[in-house]
């Protein structure tokens, strides 16, 4: 992906200064940017999204450099981390410093930082010399953007810049490590995955406590369709199908490297980082058909697949009582 013309640049790092807000693109998914160091830029974001404003955001960097100028404890593990995995979607959770912006962190004294490993953002973030703040650009508890013309359909007029970065190359967000207390902690599941954090740092626990700090992505029902959606087996997913079809009921289907005869839908690599890159976008398109549900074939129990499995179980967290 070409870096952008100096044209672009110079008008998205306009709009950043002045406190607006800009379609951006990383690795994972397409993001809405605005100044992480201006509260009421970072508050457009969200309006424009809908979201709760106990809800925090990730702080997007250039490089580790800048740790200490969001952090006010940056451990050695984190040092560890950034050295192995930034540029990247890995996102880590530290003690804030008392500059950044409560409303970045819903008000919480921990916030998310990384550093995206996608050309464009990094050519911004270089030229901006500062955090952004960039949640998924997509209203709140909806599909993730992974192209541009996503976001576009998304905001339209409300979002006049955004930068055309591609495809995005993972297709999911970054992995949460909260390495703000004793013990390294998985908050939200991604591409990098356990064995990876571990061979750096050593023991990594998974999974939110009591006292874990809130971040994103991490409610019940997220990255849903409009469409009903439900997360069966495949045998259950055709009994569903000609159920549904005996009521009178339109049913798409999301499979796993088969399609199911005489259903329509998208079927998908049986590769879980292949899978993970073209989800959101196969989620959208079958949306965006109105069917009266979206059946989606559930992932194999492996640890590979457990980032895509946390983000289809929390797309289908509001299915009706009488699905299984």
């Amino acid at each position: 992906m070409s870096p952008l013309s100096s044209t672009r640049l110079a008008e998205a790092l306009a709009a950043l200064r002045g406190g607006e807000v800009i379609g951006l693109p990383t690795e994972t998914v397409y993001g809405l940017a605005a100044d992480a160091a201006n509260a009421e830029a970072v508050k457009k974001i969200f309006a424009l999204k809908g979201r709760p404003a106990d809800h925090p955001l990730i702080v997007h960097i250039a490089s580790s450099d800048a740790l200490p100028q969001w952090a006010r404890v940056v451990p050695e593990a984190a040092w560890k981390l950034a050295q192995a995995f930034w540029p990247g979607p890995l996102t880590m959770i530290l003690r804030k410093q008392a500059s950044v912006p409560d409303v970045v962190t819903g008000g919480q004294d921990t916030v998310g930082l990384r550093c995206p490993a996608h050309p464009i953002a990094l050519q911004l973030l270089r030229e901006f010399a500062g955090g952004l703040a960039a949640p998924s650009a997509n209203r709140f508890g909806r599909i993730s953007p992974t192209t541009a013309a996503h976001v576009r359909d998304e905001f339209g007029a409300g979002v006049p810049i955004v930068l055309d970065g591609g495809d995005c190359e993972v297709g999911i967000e970054s992995t949460i490590v909260d390495v703000s207390g004793e013990v390294p902690r998985i908050l939200r599941p991604g591409h990098i995955r356990k064995p990876q954090l571990e061979a750096v740092i050593g023991p990594v626990a998974e999974g939110a406590q009591a006292q874990s700090p809130r971040v994103s992505g991490s409610l019940q029902s997220h990255y849903a369709p409009h469409t009903r959606t439900e997360l069966l087996s495949r045998d259950a997913l055709i009994e569903r199908a000609s159920a549904c079809a005996r009521n009178g009921e339109s049913v798409l289907a999301l499979t796993i490297a088969m399609p199911v005869q005489n259903v329509a839908g998208i079927a998908l690599p049986a590769d879980a980082d292949a899978y993970g890159h073209g989800l959101y976008a196969a989620l959208r398109e079958l949306d965006m058909r109105r069917a009266d549900r979206l059946l989606v074939e559930s992932p194999p129990l492996q640890a590979e697949w457990i980032a895509v499995l946390d983000r289809l179980s929390r797309a289908a967290a509001d299915t009706p009582e009488e699905a299984p």
